[in-house]
């Protein structure tokens, strides 16, 4: 039986051994799957929509409501990892997941998918709290704790990125079921390898867990995050509106909540210093801008470069690469350097691929694109390295599960605002060039209205079209208006990383190569 190390172990400089390295690759394997997973399903939607023939709304069920679970139970997970023990929570998360993933990969039925990846979200959800919490348990000396969080933070970054690549490979081969079969040997091979190689750690004074903060967590974060996802679709109803509203009230009333208790689920007083505000703002902002832009990226590749899943998945590789050389390159940086000047710095690197990202345009080809994906990359990869290294060093040990939890709970919202924002005002370049260069001439009032929304109802009309040089001359007014709208997303982008590069760097410029030591750790 694994030793309980809460309360106990190695001085704050022990430094870690081979066992402990082991365990970092162990701990990234949930990350890196659970990063690959959001990515991978995008490319699987058209073959279960042949198979399992879903309604619109079903369709966005099936995509969403993963999501929606995982940012909705993180802080509650988090908190209970503290409580009942972080390795307990991750192993019994390993098997949910595991289970989970083959009813999804073999659900005869939409609903009965729909159901299966609810599951598999809240699975997901006991999974990424406990992996940052650990390495803050396992690698107590500073040096060591920023290289290990560097690791964590690159299988983060390049699942996203890999995710496209081994989503073309199995579907070229296999059904659409295999994006989630292939979670089982993972998670399989972390039940068998955590028990030997990962410590056990619990809070030794957790006190009675909160049942009404964690249902008032679910209650801020769920409303929140449909609501933007429905401005993200251009709907800006009551229902949205109304959503975000009282997600934020729900959000206020636990806040408040929290601060009466004396062992509350998430400790207001984290918030209460510049240093770790200050990096989950900025590792929030890098998502944000990430993940709007991504919205394009693959849509670019596929539609008006004409490439294959597979082969546009390939040409992301080395932003992969730049993301894994970005995060180890800023952990050694960060031994020496303040971690906001290198967040600063990161940020800055990411502008500046975004900046190159708003020359594309319909003929520039794909290595404009690539070089822009690699500093984007190293610049992200680097700001989230730092940045999750500064919000575990300044949580207590006890605090270090709900810590990670808020942090990814930031980064889904983060996510969600991307494509909300960055996406909707793509779109409506998209439509306003469009419309302007005549793209409706000739087109029934029903064509005119699909093909001016989305490049991909373009894409459906000029197929639908009896006349090929019409559909010719409307597939290149729609690539050239999605260009337009992919190069206004960069630019914003850019502007977004500007400013927070310059915020961290002044903001951050008091804090301590030891973060730990900035104001003194919460509690």
């Amino acid at each position: 039986m694994a030793r309980d190390v809460a309360g106990a172990g190695a001085g704050a400089g022990a430094g870690a051994g081979r066992k402990e390295w082991l365990g970092l690759a162990v701990l990234v394997l949930p990350v890196l799957l659970i990063s690959v997973t959001v990515t991978v399903l995008y490319f699987a939607l058209p073959f279960l929509s042949a198979d399992l023939a879903p309604s619109g709304p079903r369709l966005l069920w099936i995509v969403d409501i993963y999501a929606f679970l995982l940012a909705g139970l993180l802080i509650t997970m988090g908190a209970l990892g503290d409580r009942i023990g972080r390795r307990k929570l991750l192993l019994i998360g390993a098997a949910a997941f595991g289970v989970t993933s083959v009813v999804a990969a073999y659900a005869p039925s939409a609903d009965l998918l729909i159901a299966a990846r609810a599951l598999q979200g809240a699975a997901a959800a006991t999974l990424m709290p406990p992996t940052l919490a650990l390495i803050r348990t396992m690698f107590r000396d500073p040096r060591q704790r920023r290289m290990a969080v560097g690791v964590w933070a690159a299988g983060f970054a390049g699942g996203s990125v890999l995710g496209p690549i081994v989503g073309g490979w199995l579907l070229e081969r296999f059904w659409w079921g295999s994006v989630f079969m292939i979670n089982v040997p993972v998670m399989i091979l972390l039940l068998i390898l955590g028990p030997l190689l990962l410590p056990e750690y619990r809070d030794p004074r957790p006190g009675p867990f909160d049942l009404a903060g964690a249902v008032l967590s679910l209650a801020a974060v769920l409303p929140v995050v449909y609501g933007v996802k429905q401005f993200a679709a251009d709907d800006f109803g009551p229902r949205a509106l109304l959503a975000v509203a009282s997600g934020v009230l729900a959000g206020v009333v636990f806040l408040r909540r929290q601060r009466r208790l004396a062992h509350p689920m998430l400790d207001p007083r984290l918030f209460s210093g510049r240093a770790f505000t200050m990096s989950l703002i900025t590792s929030t902002l890098a998502v944000f801008a990430l993940v709007g832009l991504f919205y394009f990226v693959a849509q670019y590749l596929q539609t008006v470069l004409g490439l294959r899943p597979l082969v546009a998945g390939l040409l992301t590789l080395p932003a992969a690469g730049s993301a894994l050389a970005g995060s180890m390159l800023a952990a050694v940086i960060a031994q020496r350097v303040r971690p906001g000047h290198v967040m600063g710095t990161g940020m800055m690197l990411a502008a500046c691929g975004f900046a190159v990202m708003s020359r594309i345009d319909v003929s520039s080809g794909r290595w404009l694109l690539v070089v822009g994906l690699v500093l984007l990359g190293a610049g992200i990869g680097a700001v989230q390295a730092v940045a999750s290294d500064v919000i575990v060093a300044l949580a207590p040990p006890e605090r270090a599960g709900s810590a990670s939890a808020v942090m990814e709970a930031a980064t889904e919202l983060g996510g969600a605002l991307g494509v909300a924002v960055l996406g909707s005002m793509g779109l409506a370049v998209y439509t306003r060039e469009f419309v302007a260069a005549g793209g409706s001439a000739g087109l029934s009032a029903e064509d005119a209205l699909a093909a001016r929304e989305t490049l991909g109802g373009a894409v459906g009309v000029a197929e639908r079209l009896p006349d090929r040089e019409a559909a010719a001359v409307l597939l290149d007014v729609a690539r050239s208006a999605f260009t337009g709208g992919l190069q206004t997303a960069a630019v914003l982008g850019a502007v977004v990383m500007a400013l927070t590069a310059v915020l961290a760097a002044i903001l951050l410029r008091s804090v301590p190569v030891d973060a730990a030591t900035a104001e003194g750790r919460t509690g």
